[in-house]
């Protein structure tokens, strides 16, 4: 996992203990897969937190300052987190009030400089200007802290606030996550097929399932290799199978253009597995749409499929699946016995609405 965050904590020096409330800038792609994603993250790694509030495109979270790190590395619906100074009502004596009332020599010292951003999300109240809060809020910022000064292009340090609804969340920024690798991803395969999953949906969905750093990760109907490849990179050991072969040999293709070795990519069907012993499956069945089902309607395939899996999973493993709306995955794995832990509706194209589904093995 990247340390650079933790190099940049001990120098900011911005908290004594490492309990803090954090605040994390979601992606707007979807209402409710960012939030789930850095709640499945923070399990995951084995971190305690408590929600504080759940506001558009904003996550407050009291957790240890440590979990930015797994968040970076892992996050693919995440833009911003940051280490929250104070949240209030979105009115301008209120944010000034607040922040004359901030301790602001924890978080920058003299000689370092600085700026404000400012960010609007959908939503957020008309009334109040960015660039207008962003100048009244250095201003302080410089009246306050002696020997501090404004730096809009490489600052030592970013204070940034987000307005959301009627409310600004305000903190001194500590990440970004620029969407641009993912981007690449969707672009840079050597196979492709109509059928491929973003490279960002992918990685959601693998960290939807919790996976550890060195867990084997199952995906059934591995396709383009699209989930394996995520859970390649945040450090899961990777077995993929198809019916067709030639989704296998250019699932492995994808593969090693990252350097990810599997530890198999297997011709087999999904309903007679040749495993016997996984931690978590992420997995986007064959709708029948562009990729063959055999003849078989997604329904049975996922239900035979989670009827072989059970006995291949340990006690509270998980698996999180997407499939077309209208099979009505929730109900087949509680049918099942499976814990259903949650379900997301991400609209694709107008005859598409995908449900992805988190099942829990009890």
């Amino acid at each position: 996992m990247n340390t650079l965050i933790r190099k940049k904590r001990d120098q900011k020096g911005y908290t004594k203990n490492k309990k803090a409330t954090l605040f994390f800038l979601l992606s707007g792609e979807h209402p409710t897969l960012p939030f789930s994603e850095v709640k499945s993250i923070f399990e995951a790694e084995g971190y305690k937190y408590r929600i504080l509030e759940k506001l558009i495109q904003v996550l407050r979270v009291e957790t240890d300052v440590d979990s930015i790190q797994a968040v970076e590395f892992r996050a693919a619906m995440t833009r911003v987190c940051g280490v929250e100074l104070f949240s209030c009502n979105a009115v301008i004596t209120e944010i000034v009030q607040k922040l004359l009332n901030t301790p602001l020599h924890d978080f920058i010292k003299g000689g370092e400089s600085f700026a404000v951003r400012i960010q609007r999300v959908q939503g957020c109240v008309p009334h109040i200007v960015g660039m207008e809060l962003e100048r009244k809020l250095g201003k302080l910022i410089l009246k306050r802290v002696k020997g501090t000064r404004v730096n809009l292009r490489s600052p030592n340090k970013t204070f940034f606030g987000v307005l959301t609804g009627k409310k600004l969340v305000f903190g001194l920024k500590l990440i970004d996550i620029p969407p641009t690798s993912f981007v690449k991803r969707n672009s840079n395969r050597l196979f492709f097929h109509p059928t491929v999953m973003s490279a960002k949906l992918a990685r959601c969905m693998v960290n939807l399932a919790q996976p550890k750093t060195g867990n084997l990760v199952l995906d059934p109907f591995c396709g383009t290799a699209s989930i394996l490849i995520e859970a390649g990179l945040i450090g899961c050991r990777v077995i993929g199978l198809d019916v067709q072969r030639q989704m296998v040999e250019g699932s492995l293709q994808n593969l090693l253009c990252y350097d990810l070795n599997p530890e198999g990519i297997v011709v087999a069907n999904a309903r007679q597995l040749p495993i016997s012993k996984v931690d978590c499956v992420v997995t986007d069945p064959p709708y029948g749409r562009s990729s063959t089902t055999l003849g078989l309607s997604t329904q049975q395939i996922i239900s035979d499929f989670l009827i072989v899996i059970e006995n291949s999973l340990p006690k509270r493993g998980k698996i999180c699946i997407a499939s077309p709306k209208t099979v009505g995955l929730g109900e087949i794995g509680k049918t099942l016995g499976f814990n259903h832990l949650e379900s997301h509706f991400y609209y694709v194209h107008k005859s598409l609405t995908r449900e992805i589904a988190v099942f829990e093995r009890t």
